[in-house]
């Protein structure tokens, strides 16, 4: 007779073993599906079907399907200054978790129209209409296949290169830059975490001591130290209610890069930072000053 059946009455017993087979069945489900709850490329409605095009917000642009080193085939679009291309800035955009690269025209025509820099962005693996599934490993893979396509493009391989990420999309710039560095004359950063386990408790506090069990890392608050020569940007909403304004404070103490700039806004939401005023401004400035040394 077992330790259990002698000193535990049987219906603690039945609650015990229940218990544990609901614990570890949750452990493995979280284990398993933890992609689909970090990765919300579905979102909003129709993300994965329809995503806009440049020339409806006034831009040109060419529709590029690259195919990464591990054969997945993603879609990115190159918007090129007519005739002075070459003269002008290139803003590599990596976009925030839900929707797609079409979302994030209304940043890119900024860029392009008002401060007149080349725009280059992609939609990850598994968003918008890129094939595959988004895994950490996959859009570490799908970043260096964009850069690499920029370093052999005839107008854009010669020209000031800067990363710029929300959320996301800035621990994707944090990881690409501190891989390229000599590549790179910028980087901006917005409302990005630490790294996703240290986001957990934030986001989801019911499973904050199943952090562990989390395997998509994005350590930015490691990545961000290799960084030692490129001039970086960190623009963070103090009103960001997903992404503790903490975390942006904390990437932007742990730089070691030889230059860098803090600029907090306190109205800016996770995902109204970018509507604040002086926010382009103060993007313009940072380039203006730190990238092309006017």
């Amino acid at each position: 007779m077992s330790f259990l059946s002698d000193y535990i009455p049987s219906y603690i017993q039945f609650f015990l073993t229940t218990t544990s087979i609901v614990a570890l069945a949750v452990t493995s489900l979280l284990y398993t599906y933890q992609c689909k709850m970090i990765y919300l490329a579905g979102l909003p409605e129709g993300s994965r079907q329809v995503v806009q095009k440049p020339s409806e917000f006034g831009m040109n642009y060419t529709d590029e399907t690259l195919t990464t080193k591990d054969g997945v085939r993603i879609k990115a679009y190159i918007c090129k200054l007519p005739l002075y291309a070459r003269d002008r800035p290139t803003i590599l955009i990596f976009h925030a978790n839900a929707g797609n690269m079409g979302h994030r025209l209304f940043i890119a025509k900024e860029f392009y129209v008002k401060l007149e820099y080349n725009v280059v962005m992609l939609s990850y693996r598994g968003y918008g209409l890129s094939e595959g599934t988004p895994t950490e490993k996959g859009l570490r893979i799908d970043s260096q296949a964009i850069l690499d396509f920029i370093l052999k493009d005839e107008d854009l391989k010669n020209t000031k290169l800067i990363a710029y990420g929300q959320s996301l999309g800035g621990a994707v710039s944090i990881d690409l830059v501190s891989r390229n560095e000599d590549k790179f004359s910028g980087m901006i950063v917005e409302n990005t975490f630490l790294s996703i386990p240290k986001l957990i408790p934030h986001v989801f506090p019911l499973i904050k001591y199943l952090a562990f069990l989390c395997h998509q890392v994005w350590p930015s608050e490691k990545a961000i130290q290799q960084i030692v020569n490129v001039p970086v940007l960190f623009l963070s909403g103090l009103n960001d209610e997903l992404v503790p304004p903490s975390h942006m404070r904390q990437l932007y103490e742990l730089s070691q890069t030889r230059t860098k700039h803090w600029k907090g806004f306190n109205d800016g939401t996770h995902n109204e930072t970018v509507f604040q005023p002086s926010y382009y401004d103060t993007i313009e400035d940072f380039i203006k000053k730190e990238v092309l040394k006017e």
